[in-house]
């Protein structure tokens, strides 16, 4: 059952004016979520804003703001910048997110003639570097597989894809796969410690290759999970 608006918690989305960051503004925007796209750029956050807010026909709450400013006054700041941003962007919020759940969401990931790879990560995985970064935080790893395409879609009512949530805290991922099924179409999924988010976020390199090839937006699906109670970190 989908929580009442009262107990919704206020959203950053550091990197809101990407394509991944924006399409979950757009869509908990719509679910009623109260929403700010974080950005350097104060002026660019702003424009994102309008842009989305326009295509979202009932009453909701989304602004923008400077990265600091988001993610302070944020109940949950969502880390959807590029990786070569990550670590700056983490030390410069890290005094505004003590005791918050931060969901990282970012694919270290190269590019070269041979396609899309993962290069290593020193921590051992982007949401690791987080922990590492942010050790009063409750870092949870998850969204690295959806399409930014069909999230940003206003014409795709529902985005059908399972989402693997991973965290060490069982609390916080219990919270975050609530998020995700204010997504219509949209499964959590616990999928494990923080130390397996290396696997996860590489596996989204295999998913560029699938999308090349056959010309698409594909998504994760999880086969013979249903509906139970959140499992434990």
């Amino acid at each position: 059952m989908q929580p009442d608006n009262d107990s919704l918690p206020s959203i950053g989305i550091l990197g809101g004016t990407g394509a991944l960051g924006g399409g979950l503004a757009y869509r908990w925007a719509a679910a009623g979520l109260t929403v700010t796209i974080g950005s350097r750029n104060e002026e660019r956050a702003a424009e994102a804003a309008a842009r989305i807010s326009s295509a979202i026909p009932t009453a909701h709450s989304l602004t923008g703001a400077g990265l600091e400013e988001c993610a302070a006054n944020a109940d949950v700041v969502v880390v959807a910048v590029p990786w070569d941003a990550h670590r700056e962007t983490l030390e410069q919020i890290r005094d505004g997110v003590p005791g918050k759940i931060v969901i990282d969401v970012v694919n270290p990931l190269v590019f070269d003639k041979g396609g899309a790879y993962a290069p290593p990560v020193e921590e051992g995985s982007a949401a690791q570097q987080a922990q590492v970064l942010l050790p009063d935080s409750r870092v949870v790893a998850a969204f690295h597989h959806v399409s930014s395409v069909l999230l940003s879609d206003v014409t795709a009512e529902t985005v059908d894809t399972d989402v693997m949530v991973l965290g060490d805290d069982a609390e916080s991922t219990k919270k975050v796969q609530d998020l995700v099924r204010l997504i219509p179409g949209m499964r959590g999924i616990f999928a494990g410690k923080l130390r397996t988010a290396h696997a996860v976020e590489g596996l989204t390199a295999n998913l560029i290759a699938v999308n090349r090839r056959y010309k698409t937006h594909a998504g994760i699906g999880l086969t013979n999970v249903e509906e139970v109670a959140h499992a434990q970190a």
